[in-house]
């Protein structure tokens, strides 16, 4: 694997580094430190990241590896990978997770020429915010257990179910939903996947408050929901490898690595500007080889996302499941060493909230606080694990009587 980025690559770090330094002086007060809690607790932070999809819709940056008859730049995964990249070390909002990076590539992949036309325009300009509609109270990182229904009747299909952990559900305007077409189907057969408005009759959603109260979660009931069958994606029934293929999209990780050498940097800063026993933190070397080992891993990480868009060039696609799953698995558990090392190298202060006395804005606590979900949600690190076994190592699965 070559390592260095060509001429054209590099300019175009450039250009992304530019462009996020400048806008990101516009972040509002209440975008605190970024994040999903930036994204979906306030209006203002909210405001400010719908303003930054607009601004990344007018360069075609939502859209840099799509199809240029849908608005895309047809740029390759390695520019695609710088992006996120860059973008995840200022932590800019503006790219819709939902919208952009997942329900874009299932219609690419499964929806038909006329929805294609219709609902990946107002994606690629920044104007359509998505919430997802998998998980289920029993139905999480099992998601061929879901048991929302969908059932067709004439023109339309009738919705009930719950859905739950829907981030951003509270301001979303539409959702991509899994739903069971089949009633009787068990696990991935007589799943599908629908396009739907969140204003329609029969949805409520409800608020899954933090323990701190911040607001990002919710959960959804459906009743007696009609959707139009002209937003079923895909086949009937056939969700369930739809949604599969949607997964194997880029997931390098590269956000996550970078986000984590930023905060990394400000820890450092803090360090040689506080003192502790007569000298900067800095020099005690406890605290040193904790960051050591962070620099190390964040940039190990950045190795692994880089090599997950060579594997994509190549196409070798067996290699690239594995991969993915160990840059979800490496990126979240560095993440929980960083606010782990951080708060013990501020001591008591590390423990303060955000406010005028928090160190580095609270936003370590922050990140100890929300660490661990990271490695459940979207998979969680034990299934990862199995899937590195089975797919990377060739080890067998196990099966119980």
């Amino acid at each position: 694997m070559d390592f260095k980025l060509t001429d054209k690559e590099e300019a175009l770090k450039r250009e992304f580094e530019t462009f996020f330094e400048a806008e990101m002086n516009n972040a509002p007060s209440e975008f605190g430190n970024g994040g999903l809690e930036g994204v979906y607790t306030s209006d203002e932070g909210f405001a400010f990241h719908k303003y930054m999809a607009r601004k990344l819709g007018e360069k075609k940056w939502l859209s840099l590896g799509w199809p240029k008859q849908y608005g895309g730049l047809e740029a390759t995964i390695m520019e695609q990978v710088i992006f996120d990249d860059v973008r995840g070390y200022y932590g800019a909002p503006g790219v819709d997770a939902f919208a952009v990076g997942m329900f874009a590539p299932t219609l690419l992949v499964g929806a038909t020429e006329e929805q294609k036309q219709r609902l990946l325009p107002p994606i690629a300009i920044g104007e359509a915010f998505y919430c997802q509609g998998w998980s289920e109270p029993d139905a999480g990182s099992d998601l061929a257990s879901v048991t929302t229904t969908a059932i067709r009747e004439g023109d339309h299909y009738i919705v009930n179910g719950q859905k739950t952990w829907t981030t951003g559900g509270h301001k979303a305007e539409f959702m991509f939903l899994l739903a069971r077409t089949d009633a009787d189907s068990k696990r991935g057969k007589g799943l599908s996947v629908f396009h739907l408005r969140m204003d329609l009759p029969g949805i409520e959603v409800r608020p899954l408050a933090f323990m701190d109260g911040e607001h990002v979660y919710n959960e959804v009931f459906f009743k007696d929901v009609k959707i139009p069958a002209e937003d079923l994606i895909g086949v009937e029934g056939e969700g369930w490898n739809l949604t599969r293929q949607t997964m194997n999209f880029e997931r390098s990780g590269a956000g996550g690595f970078s986000g984590a050498k930023k905060m990394l940097e400000s820890l450092i800063e803090y360090t040689k500007t506080t003192n502790r026993n007569g000298q900067p933190l800095s020099k005690d070397p406890n605290a040193r080889r904790k960051m050591v080992e962070v620099f190390i891993g964040s940039e190990l990480g950045t190795t692994l996302a880089y090599k997950i868009a060579w594997l994509h060039e190549k196409k070798d696609f067996m290699s690239l499941i594995t991969a993915a799953s160990e840059s979800k698995l490496y990126s979240t558990e560095l993440a929980q060493q960083l606010a782990n090392y951080a708060t013990e190298i501020m001591g008591p202060h590390g423990q303060l909230e955000a406010g005028a006395c928090a160190p580095l804005g609270g936003s370590m606590v922050e990140l100890y606080q929300f660490c661990k979900g990271a490695t459940i949600y979207a998979g969680t690190n034990e299934i990862q694990r199995n899937l590195i076994a089975w797919t990377g190592l060739g080890l067998p699965r196990l099966k119980f009587k």
